[in-house]
C-alpha cells in the first residue's frame, strides 16, 4: 500500500502529508455499455441479466488519452466507479469475469500513471430499475416485486419510461432525487439494513433478507478486491455510495420528519407503501420558489391502482402488521413507530445498522487486502446538516462524505448572489456570505471525523456543478467567446475550491465522463456534471481541448508536504497562491506543489521563508526542500 493514515492526513513512504485532489471516474459507469443503458433510451429492463459494463469508464485503448489529461490537470487520485450490477447482473453468484478482467487491466494502467485509486461501489436510489443505479435487477424478483410496475404505481420515477423526446422540457431536472422517498428505495434499503428487525418474515432461500442482500453485496465486491489486491496504488474501497436509511428511524405517517425542504412529491412511508400496494393517494408537491421551497399542489397518484407485488406475494408491510384495513376497507396505520423502536428500545440508524454493516464490509474486504483503507459514508443530506453521529468504524478508515451546492444543482444557475442554506432553511444573500456558508458546511462535515478514533481524515468524495447551466448557454459560446463562455462555472468552482482549501480537505469532483455529450450529458438522468466532453473537443492534439471551465478546477495546490499543512489559499483574480506548513527537516524528501500553466501562462515567481527551490515547469511542479523546523511560508506570484 502506497499511503497510510496518520491522524487527519494520508502519509506517503517518506513521511510526507499527501493531499488527494481527485475526480470521480466516471458518470456513465452507472449504466451498461451493451445494450446501451443511457437512461433516455426506453426499455422495460427485460434484458437486465444480459448486460455488459466492459468499457466503463472508457475502452482500454482510450485509457492513455484520458489518464494523461487528468494527470495534466493536477489530479492525483481517482474515485473509481463500479456497480454491484456490473459484477453480478446475470444472477446470484454468477460473476461477470469479462468485466472483472477489464477492471484489473484498466487499473493497472492507472497505476502506471501514478494515480492513487479508491474503488466506489456506486448506487443511487438502489438500482437502475428504480430510477438510479447500483443493485442488479434479479434482487427485486427475490423479494417479490415487479419492477416493470414501479413507474406506473409511482413506486419509482424512471426516466426510461417517462422521458418524451418530443417534449423534453416536460421532464423535470434532477427529479431522480425524489425517488429517495418513494417505495422502491424505502423498501429495499429498509430490508438491506434492517431486515432482521423489521421484516423477520421475509426470507430468501431460508435466509433473512438482510443477511441475504448484504452477503451477496460483500461477495460481489470481494471479486473486485481479488483482482486488484496486488495493485499498490489501489489504496482502498468505499463502503457504499450515499447509503439510504429507508424508513429506519421514521414514523410510518411521516410525522417524525420535516418534508418542507424536499423537492417533488412528499411521500411519507405510508404513502409509499400504499401507492405501491395498489391504493391511490393525494400527495403534496414541493417546488423551488423565489424565497424557498413551497408546496404548490396536491395530486392523486396511482389512480389506476396498480400494485408492484408479484403474483403469489402479499404486501410485506401489511403482513408484518404495520398497516391494515378498517371496517370500510380503507387502509389504516396499526404500528406508527414500527421503524423507530425495536423491542421497546429507540433505535439509532448509525449505531445499530450502518456501523455493523461497515464493520462486516471491512472484514470482507480485508480478508482479501488486509491493509485496505475503508472510506465510509452516511446519508449525504444528514452528513451536511449534522456534526455528531454514533458511528462505530474500524481503524484505518476515512470519513468520505459528499457535499453539493444544492441551489445551483437544482436551479441549474450559478447561485452566487443568493443561495439557500439547507441546514437552516434560510436564504443567504451576497457572495461573501455564500462563501462563508460553503466553508461552514464543509467544516461541519470535517468535524464529524474529529470525534472518531481521535481524529481521522475527511475526504469530500463528491462535489461539483452542472455544466449545462443557464439552458446550456456555454455550449453555444465556447467556440466564439472562449474567454467568457465558462465564467459562471469558473466562479462557482472557484468558490467551492476556496472552501475546500480553507478546510484543507481532500476532494473529488463529480465527475469525468469520457463519453459525455451536450445532448444527453453523462448519459444518466440528464445529469451533465462532467469536466470533459468530446463535444467541446475542438483540437484532439491539445490536451486541454474538451475541458470545461478548466480554470475553475485546475488551480495550484500542494501535493506532498514535508510534515503538517497549516493553510492554503489561491486568489484567482490576483494569481497569488499561499501555502503555510510546519516543516520537519528530518523528512528526507521535498514538499511538492502543483502550479498549472493555465493559471500562470507567463510564468511565476516564488517567495519562500526558507528552503531550496526546484522548478519542473514541464511537469507543472515545484519542489521545495526545507532545512529548518517551524512554520514555513510559500507564496507564488503571477508574472505580468
Amino acid at each position: 500500500m502506497t499511503l497510510k493514515i496518520k491522524n487527519e492526513w494520508f502519509i506517503d513512504d517518506k513521511g510526507r502529508s499527501v493531499l488527494l485532489r481527485g475526480v470521480n471516474l466516471g458518470g456513465s459507469s452507472k449504466v451498461p455499455v451493451k445494450p446501451n443503458g443511457a437512461t433516455h433510451i426506453k426499455t422495460d429492463f427485460n434484458n437486465h441479466r444480459d448486460v455488459s459494463f466492459v468499457g466503463r469508464p472508457f475502452p482500454i485503448n482510450e485509457a492513455a488519452e484520458h489518464y494523461k489529461r487528468l494527470k495534466y490537470w493536477g489530479f492525483n487520485c481517482l474515485r473509481f466507479i463500479i456497480t454491484w450490477e456490473a459484477i453480478e447482473h446475470e444472477g446470484p453468484k454468477q460473476y461477470d469475469n469479462g468485466y472483472l478482467d477489464y477492471i484489473e487491466e484498466i487499473l493497472k494502467i492507472a497505476e502506471s500513471y501514478g494515480f492513487f485509486v479508491f474503488i466506489d461501489p456506486h448506487q443511487d436510489v438502489w438500482s437502475r430499475m428504480s430510477g438510479g443505479d447500483g443493485a442488479p435487477g434479479w434482487i427485486f424478483e427475490k423479494v417479490g416485486l415487479d419492477f416493470t410496475k414501479f413507474d406506473a404505481a409511482e413506486a419509482a420515477f424512471v426516466m426510461q419510461y417517462r422521458y418524451d423526446p418530443k417534449d423534453p422540457k416536460k421532464y423535470p431536472s434532477m427529479y431522480w432525487v425524489n425517488n429517495a422517498l418513494r417505495f422502491a428505495n424505502g423498501h429495499m434499503w429498509t430490508l438491506f439494513f434492517g431486515g432482521r428487525d423489521f421484516a423477520p418474515s421475509c426470507k430468501i432461500d431460508g435466509i433473512n433478507v438482510q443477511d441475504y442482500l448484504q452477503n451477496h453485496y460483500f461477495e460481489a465486491i470481494k471479486q473486485v478486491a481479488q483482482r486488484v489486491k496486488d495493485n499498490q496504488n489501489v489504496i482502498g474501497f468505499d463502503t457504499l455510495n450515499e447509503p439510504e436509511q429507508g424508513w429506519i428511524e421514521k414514523s410510518v405517517d411521516g410525522s417524525s420528519e420535516d418534508y418542507s425542504q424536499e423537492l417533488g412529491y412528499k411521500f411519507t412511508p405510508i404513502d409509499a407503501m400504499l401507492t405501491a400496494s395498489g391504493f391511490s393517494r393525494a400527495i403534496g408537491y414541493n417546488e423551488i420558489k423565489r424565497f424557498g421551497i413551497k408546496e404548490t399542489r396536491k395530486d392523486e397518484l396511482n389512480p389506476e391502482k396498480i400494485s408492484v407485488w408479484l403474483e403469489g406475494y402479499e404486501d410485506l408491510w401489511r403482513k408484518e402488521g404495520i398497516w391494515g384495513l378498517d371496517d370500510n376497507g380503507g387502509p389504516i396505520i396499526l404500528k406508527n413507530d414500527y421503524f423507530i423502536r425495536v423491542k421497546g428500545k429507540k433505535i439509532d440508524f448509525y449505531r445499530d445498522y450502518l456501523s455493523p454493516f461497515i464493520t462486516k464490509y471491512t472484514e470482507a474486504i480485508r480478508s482479501v487486502i488486509p491493509d485496505s483503507i475503508i472510506f465510509f459514508e452516511g446519508p449525504s443530506e444528514r452528513m451536511m446538516k449534522e456534526d455528531k453521529f454514533n458511528f462505530i468504524v474500524p481503524k484505518n478508515a476515512v470519513n468520505a462524505a459528499h457535499w453539493y451546492d444544492v441551489a445551483t444543482l437544482g436551479k441549474k444557475q450559478a447561485m452566487l448572489k443568493g443561495n439557500f442554506d439547507r441546514r437552516t432553511g434560510k436564504i443567504v444573500v451576497g457572495k461573501k456570505n455564500i462563501q462563508k456558508m460553503f466553508i461552514s458546511q464543509l467544516k461541519t462535515i470535517k468535524d464529524v471525523a474529529k470525534s472518531i478514533q481521535g481524529g481521522i481524515p475527511t475526504l469530500i468524495g463528491e462535489f461539483g456543478l452542472p455544466y449545462d447551466l443557464n439552458k446550456k448557454e456555454a455550449y453555444g459560446k465556447y467556440k466564439t467567446e472562449p474567454e467568457t463562455a465558462w465564467d459562471s462555472h469558473i466562479n462557482a468552482l472557484t468558490m467551492y475550491y476556496n472552501a475546500l482549501d480553507a478546510n484543507l480537505l481532500h476532494s473529488f469532483q463529480w465527475n469525468y465522463t469520457a463519453d459525455n455529450n451536450n445532448v444527453w450529458g453523462d448519459l444518466w438522468n440528464l445529469e451533465d456534471l462532467s469536466i470533459f466532453s468530446k463535444d467541446q473537443q475542438i483540437d484532439p492534439a491539445d490536451i486541454n481541448s474538451g475541458g470545461r471551465a478548466i480554470n475553475g478546477f485546475c488551480r495550484p495546490h500542494f501535493i506532498r508536504c514535508a510534515d503538517i499543512p497549516l493553510k492554503m489559499e489561491f486568489d484567482i483574480e490576483e494569481g497569488t497562491f499561499s501555502f503555510d506548513f510546519d516543516g520537519n527537516p528530518s523528512i528526507n524528501a521535498p514538499s511538492i506543489l502543483y502550479i498549472p500553466k493555465i493559471q500562470y501562462p507567463k510564468g511565476f515567481d516564488i517567495i519562500i521563508s526558507e528552503g531550496e527551490i526546484e522548478k519542473r515547469e514541464d511537469e507543472q511542479l515545484v519542489y521545495i526542500k526545507s532545512k529548518t523546523e517551524g512554520i514555513h511560508t510559500i507564496k507564488i506570484v503571477k508574472k505580468a
